[in-house]
Formats: C-alpha cells, sequence, structure tokens
C-alpha cells in the first residue's frame, strides 16, 4: 500500500472504485446528521468522487485529503474549477469555491492544518488500507477531527476469496477501531450487494455485505 500503488491505479486508470453518480447510502443518511448549510465536512482519501458534489451542493464547505495528485486534478476539473495551489508539510493544498483538498499524506495532516471538522464522510479510506494501517488510521483519523460525527460506509466479505483492496471490514472491527476512542455506533443499513457487483464476483466473491455506520462522540 505504498504511494505507488495508488499513483499507478490512477495513471491505469483501475478506478472501479469511482461511482458515476454520489453514493446512494450518502444520499439516503445523510441528513441524519443534522448539519446547517455552512458545516465544514473532511472527506479522507476523496479521489474524485461525485459525494464532494453532493456535500457541495448541500451548501457545506468540504475538505478532503487524497494521496494522488492526477486524481486531484481530475475532480477540481470535473468540477470547472481552477485551483489555487500552495504547500503544506504533506504535499500540496487545491482550493477553490468551497472545496479544499490536501494532496498528500494523510498521516502527515494535523488539525492546525486541518483547522475545525464539523462531520466527516468515509466511504473509501478505511476500506483501502490493509489491516495494520486501519488501527493507526482511525486513531488519526478520531484526533484530527476531534471525534467529529461521521458517516462510514464498509463492505465486508470472506478475505480469504479476494484480495483486497478493498479490504473486508465487518462490524467487530468497527467496534474495535473507534469505540476505544469513546464513539458511539449505529449500524443505519447492511444489505447485500453482490448481485448488484459483477465485478466482485468475477474476483470470487460468494456474498458482498455494504454497511452503513452513524459514528458520534460519546457525551
Amino acid at each position: 500500500m505504498e504511494q505507488s500503488f495508488w499513483e499507478n491505479k490512477w495513471a491505469r486508470n483501475e478506478i472501479g472504485f469511482h461511482l458515476p453518480r454520489p453514493h446512494p447510502l450518502l444520499v439516503r443518511y445523510w441528513p441524519t446528521l443534522s448539519l446547517s448549510a455552512e458545516s465544514r465536512v473532511f472527506v479522507p482519501l476523496c479521489g474524485k468522487a461525485l459525494d464532494l458534489q453532493y456535500l457541495l451542493g448541500k451548501g457545506h464547505r468540504v475538505v478532503g485529503a487524497e494521496l494522488s495528485r492526477k486524481a486531484v486534478e481530475a475532480l477540481f476539473a470535473q468540477h470547472d474549477m481552477t485551483p489555487t495551489i500552495t504547500n503544506w508539510a504533506g504535499g500540496n493544498c487545491y482550493q477553490s469555491e468551497g472545496l479544499t483538498v490536501y494532496q498528500g499524506d494523510i498521516f502527515a495532516l494535523d488539525k492546525g492544518t486541518l483547522g475545525q471538522v464539523d462531520a466527516c464522510y468515509d466511504r473509501a479510506a478505511l476500506i483501502a488500507l490493509p489491516t495494520d494501517m486501519r488501527l493507526r488510521y482511525s486513531a488519526h483519523l478520531s484526533g484530527l477531527t476531534d471525534r467529529a460525527p461521521q458517516l462510514l460506509i464498509t463492505l465486508s466479505y470472506n478475505q480469504n476469496e479476494m484480495p483486497g483492496p478493498p479490504f473486508s471490514v465487518d462490524a467487530n472491527e468497527v467496534a474495535t477501531l473507534y469505540r476505544g476512542h469513546d464513539i458511539d455506533i449505529q449500524c443505519l443499513s447492511s444489505n447485500d450487494i453482490l448481485e448488484h457487483e459483477p465485478g466482485f464476483r468475477e474476483r470470487g466473491l460468494t456474498a458482498l455485505q455494504e454497511s452503513c455506520w452513524l459514528l458520534l462522540p460519546k457525551a
């Protein structure tokens, strides 16, 4: 899971994780966070997801983190935005019209650089990381966002049937990763989606569970 792995994915356009529309679970469950329009939303490992367009359409100020420069450039291009580019400790920062993306290593991003976060949306970050990095990532994200409310989407399947990414992250692991940071976890939905994902069947899966979680800081 070195930087070159993801750079090569984008260079070869192997981005099956990129949906041609905002994720249906984001559209369905984002209102449960009851955020004001001007809220600042952090999207880790954002790629060029149309989810960001959905969040911007809600009036939110959106801040992403993304390793691949090609992905960030594609993101701003598809929004017809010409970003201002500055440096930060981990790479380059792209900014334009309510959208900011820190291109570089997310683990180099700190609270002082990121600033206030009112909510977090994670569809493709946690499941993109191998086991040993997920524990580090969840702790980093909780500290980075000051345990901001989070909408999290995960996939779970028999990891012996298919190598990641995306990696399998089941309910027990979600609990292990986040409850230790004084976070309450609520499963909003969980469904087998394999019939709608022929690419995963071709990779050998016999079942594929997609779950959506609401993570809230304990009082």
